[in-house]
């Protein structure tokens, strides 16, 4: 079983839910989960005046996704942060160059999930997450999220992110916010959720 994580971080805080959701997907037996990211589209002198170049440069070990390369995992689990209740331009970017796998019908069946953060508590996190998963259904994909087995969606002494949709952080104005513990298990259990729909989908 190959699950990847396949997402884009400007200022790493999906980065940060990604690494987690691909621990959680690796606790599962017999599943293997790589992490990809997806190409930059904005050049060099626009990220650093974004503040963008450090944090951009701790992602630099991670490979760097081709659209065509989707059909290969068994799954997959999408990571973008929000912009104005929507995916990035990178990932839509990315994802528009998938026609081909879409008229080859090449990600049918294939489980699909999304994690994402926002600047925010209200700024867009479940609505980017549905959003997105209107791509996945068009693809065929099986959307899975993030069900309330996760206890830690349903806390109230604490700010944090995490729905029914799907894991995420929120980095403040600034993106001074880490993601908190909770958004990370959040993201762990996503990813396992994750492998074990995907093991039973491709059980013999």
């Amino acid at each position: 079983m190959n699950i990847w994580v396949v997402y884009y971080s400007m200022y790493g805080h999906v980065y940060q839910l990604a690494q987690a959701a691909v621990q959680g997907a690796e606790s599962v037996e017999n599943v293997t989960c790589a992490l990809y990211r997806v190409p930059e589209t904005l050049p060099r002198e626009v990220l650093e005046k974004m503040g963008a170049v450090e944090p951009q440069s701790r992602q630099a070990e991670v490979p760097v996704c081709a659209a065509s390369d989707l059909s290969e995992p068994d799954a997959i689990i999408f990571g973008t942060p929000t912009r104005f209740g929507n995916m990035c331009g990178q990932m839509r970017q990315f994802l528009d160059a998938t026609g081909q796998l879409w008229a080859q019908g090449s990600l049918v069946g294939k489980v699909g999930s999304v994690i994402t953060s926002s600047n925010t508590q209200h700024g867009g996190q479940e609505s980017t997450i549905l959003t997105f998963h209107v791509t996945l259904l068009h693809h065929g994909m099986v959307i899975v999220g993030l069900p309330y087995a996760f206890q830690g969606q349903t806390i109230t002494d604490q700010v944090t992110g995490c729905s029914p949709y799907g894991a995420s952080t929120i980095a403040g104005a600034d993106g001074s916010r880490v993601p908190t513990d909770n958004e990370l298990a959040g993201a762990r259990y996503q990813g396992e959720h994750v492998a074990g729909i995907a093991k039973k989908l491709t059980a013999p």
